[in-house]
């Protein structure tokens, strides 16, 4: 039976806390930017919103030729990213947590303005997939409503994408981004104002035929006889119930969480909204600044949505993508222990997913990333000085390494990148995601270079190190299981910083075992560690002793 190596070595242990945190949290979508500052409360483990900053900037408005973010649309954001850090600093916020989605993941320019932001402001913006951020939809949704482990469908329509998710509160069952959003179905459909006959019906059928996959997918997981119940969340959808709530109401809810709209109610505001002009629509009690051009296509999307899922209303959640991304930060740093437990392991139960989806020797991977950790561990603050979160990301590469065997065996660690690189791995940033698979790219044949397409991916020259140095560490793993049968029990580092050598003393599992296989691809792969670190390795064969069971 499998130990494997990610449950004993790469959970984050919990250490001990100050009795209230401060972080916030950014989200840079397509039509705004927002960010909440929280207080998190250790001992529950919970945490409240204490300030909240919201910019209108319109990544999503691209160049139309290039597809590339405008140069003033990218100094609006960043002057507005400048405004936000401000205010995090005000409320003390110990640390900033960024995310951008669809617009800037699909830019071409994308990865550049994120470097830009770094470089201006020294604020890491991590790039996340469309499932990703379906992932930490469903996390921030779950932080602000009690699911009583019932099936829930949650919807977020966003500038760029929709989000269409399936979970009762433990791990999501179904997960979906399609690349239809308010801000991209105005900018690409609607050219008439107010909307021509035409443009609607063509609105209407695009978002029908662009959602059918993600309910279909949604639907699928249902178990028979579940009845789930619709859950909204963001600009959207915060607006229709606001608009709708003013109306009947006669004044604005202190609140919006858990407000129904109903799809009769939702389809009358549909007809409504077609008919007015841009300027009318903003004129309507509870209509945000800058929505009314945008509203009418989020309206549809939500409309066709609840169609097809056959649902006649939807309730409102204020809490998404960037309470998420809390809820996220908080898993990673061990705060949070019993709800949403689950959810803690997500980063090694994908990565064991596409382990399994190619066909990896699991046994194989599980040792190569028990040695590679091990050697980690024992040259740690010695030879390098990464910590925690570049372990795990040493970890991912090692299981999956060798998955590019489901392929071809030739140039196989060149497939391995390719595959794990489009992989949806979940927990993971884009960033950190290109990390680990380059980290496997380089587990054979050459050491990184700038000419690799690959490695020139890689945001900063921080990541590049990161690569180099990982990578040759996961390279003597390999070798110390060549034959694939853990010949080798154990391995053991001693660095003499005077004469700058590494001794790996080397343990064999076997009293008959040579291991003449491993002591060769060990010798044979050495010359890019010892370059990378600028030590000379040293290996020797220790006698066979016998484990001493307890």
């Amino acid at each position: 039976m499998l130990s494997l190596v990610s449950a004993n070595h790469v959970s984050i242990s919990t250490p001990t806390f100050k009795q209230n945190r401060i972080i916030a949290a950014i989200d840079l979508g397509t039509n705004s930017l927002h960010m909440v500052v929280v207080k998190i409360d250790a001992t529950l483990p919970a945490f409240s919103i204490i300030a909240r900053e919201k910019e209108t900037v319109r990544l999503g408005d691209r160049d139309l030729a290039t597809g590339n973010l405008k140069p003033e649309v990218m100094d609006r954001a960043i002057a507005a990213l400048g405004r936000f850090q401000t205010v995090a600093e005000t409320f003390n916020a110990e640390t900033i947590v960024a995310v951008a989605t669809s617009a800037v993941r699909e830019a071409p320019n994308g990865k550049d303005f994120l470097h830009r932001v770094l470089v201006d402001l020294g604020l890491s913006v991590d790039l996340i997939s469309g499932q990703e951020e379906a992932r930490r939809i469903y996390l921030g949704v779950l932080s602000g409503m009690e699911f009583h482990n019932q099936p829930h469908m949650i919807i977020d329509i966003g500038g760029g994408s929709t989000e269409l998710i399936l979970g009762d509160s433990n791990e999501p069952r179904t997960l979906t981004s399609t690349k239809i959003g308010a801000v991209r179905l105005t900018g690409e459909l609607i050219t008439t104002d107010p909307i021509s006959n035409a443009e609607f019906q063509y609105l209407q059928a695009y978002a029908r035929g662009m959602l059918e996959r993600s309910v279909e997918e949604v639907i699928a997981n249902l178990k028979f006889g579940e009845s789930p119940r619709f859950v909204g969340t963001s600009g959207t959808i915060e607006t229709l119930a606001l608009i709708d709530a003013r109306e009947k109401l006669g004044y604005e809810p202190s609140t919006l969480n858990g407000y129904q709209l109903s799809l009769k109610d939702l389809r009358d505001w549909v007809n409504r909204l077609r008919k007015l002009t841009n300027i009318e629509k903003s004129a309507i009690p509870g209509m945000p600044d800058k929505r009314s051009e945008v509203i009418l296509a989020g309206a549809v999307i939500l409309q066709e949505a609840m169609t097809l899922l056959g649902v006649e209303s939807i309730t409102t959640c204020e809490r998404s993508l960037r309470e998420g991304v809390i809820v996220d930060w908080m898993l990673a740093h061990g705060l949070i222990e019993d709800k949403l437990r689950f959810q803690s392991s997500i980063r090694q139960r994908s990565v064991l997913k596409q382990a399994n989806k190619y066909q990896i020797n699991l046994e194989h991977s599980d040792r190569v990333a028990g040695f590679a950790l091990s050697i980690f561990d024992q040259t740690q603050n010695k030879l390098h000085f990464w910590g925690e979160e570049e372990r795990q990301l040493l970890w991912a590469a090692a299981i999956l390494h060798n998955c590019g065997h489901h392929v071809s065996h030739s140039s196989h660690h060149k497939h391995s990148y390719y595959l794990i690189r489009n992989s949806e791995l979940l927990g993971y940033t884009e960033s950190e995601i290109e990390i680990i698979a380059n980290i496997a790219r380089y587990h054979r044949k050459s050491a990184p270079k700038k000419k690799h397409e690959n490695f020139r991916n890689l945001l900063t020259k921080q990541h590049r190190q990161m690569v180099s140095q990982l990578s040759t560490l996961l390279r003597l793993a390999v070798a110390l299981d060549r034959r694939q049968l853990g010949a080798i029990e154990r391995v053991e580092c001693e660095y003499h910083p005077h004469t700058i050598k590494l001794y790996l003393r080397i343990f064999p599992s076997h009293p008959d075992d040579d291991c003449a296989l491993e002591l060769w691809s060990l010798d044979y792969k050495k010359s890019v560690f010892e370059a990378e670190f600028n030590v000379h390795l040293i290996t020797t064969l220790e006698p066979y002793t016998m484990a001493i069971s307890s």
